[in-house]
């Protein structure tokens, strides 16, 4: 059985679009067809009903998908100790990263770019709990994120900074004379989150729900600064992260200490029992350095 043609019906499935799978493959809509053809042939069923442009598995294409996710992560599995033959002269290393996270460690990438030139650095941009999911899926090798109670115990972290987060007003009569905001001061607040791939998203519900009541969600965005500039028309309330608090001089909209808090721990993620290739136990080791520096 072609490895290729299991690469491309589980990106086909996973993608649900011929479009976005041959994008993201490199390969034109005609090839996936028939490759996902092929393996219909070889195996003497149809994987996928059909419908003009829809489709959806059959009983034997969800087999296939299942069994197809465990091989292509074995393959992978077997490609990365290959490539450890190589000491580092080449190698690949995929790390997620959420869009919030990556300025804060931009010395990082600078350092494991210098210290290893040959290596292929892939930056996948998800939100936490997506990044989560990539790691157990074996679509990424490591990750930075923000930490939660929540976390599989199938994935292993070391933390490595941690920040408050703030409530980001409009600046208005309401909000001027306060020092800070409490969660049940938010009950008429409509608020602009992050997605549902966003770990911080929990939290916040967590925090309103504690307070008594059921947030107005206003909109979702994974960009903070379009959630900054819907405060900034005059009403609502988004949450930023300290760091990107110091980072934001937009005029009209004040940032307040949140009580009680809600800590932004973030830190470096892995698969606790999948094979670590070297290209990941490099990145690991300049996150232990970097968290002894920081004294985490």
């Amino acid at each position: 059985m072609d490895v290729r043609g299991l690469r491309y019906f589980v990106e086909l499935v996973r993608q649900q679009s011929f479009t976005k799978a041959s994008e993201r493959m490199f390969v034109t809509q005609p090839t996936i067809s028939k490759m996902i053809r092929n393996l219909e042939s070889e195996l003497g069923q149809p994987l996928l009903h059909r419908e003009g442009r829809r489709f959806w598995l059959t009983e034997a294409g969800e087999i296939v998908y299942q069994r197809a996710q465990v091989v292509l992560t074995q393959m992978n599995e077997l490609e990365a100790e290959l490539m450890d033959l190589d000491q580092l002269r080449r190698g690949h290393l995929r790390l997620g990263i959420p869009p919030m996270v990556g300025h804060l460690y931009a010395g990082l990438f600078r350092q494991y770019r210098q210290r290893y030139p040959n290596v292929e650095l892939t930056v996948v941009e998800y939100g936490g709990r997506k990044i989560e999911q990539a790691l157990l899926n074996g679509e990424i090798d490591v990750a930075m994120t923000m930490l939660s109670p929540q976390i599989s115990n199938e994935l292993q972290s070391i933390e490595l900074d941690n920040y408050p987060i703030h409530a980001v007003v409009p600046e208005n009569i309401n909000w001027k004379t306060r020092q800070s905001v409490r969660w049940v001061d938010l009950y008429n607040e409509p608020l602009y989150l992050y997605t549902s791939e966003f770990t911080l998203s929990e939290h916040i519900f967590s925090r309103c729900h504690e307070a008594g009541f059921e947030p107005q969600v206003a909109a979702r965005s994974s960009q903070w600064d379009f959630l900054v500039a819907l405060v900034k028309s005059g009403t609502g309330v988004c949450f930023l992260p300290a760091p990107l608090c110091e980072r934001n001089h937009t005029e009209g909209v004040l940032v307040l200490p949140i009580q009680p808090g809600i800590d932004w721990r973030l830190g470096v993620v892995w698969h606790r029992n999948r094979y670590l290739s070297k290209t990941s136990e490099a990145w690991l080791q300049l996150c232990r350095d970097y968290a002894l520096m920081t004294d985490h």
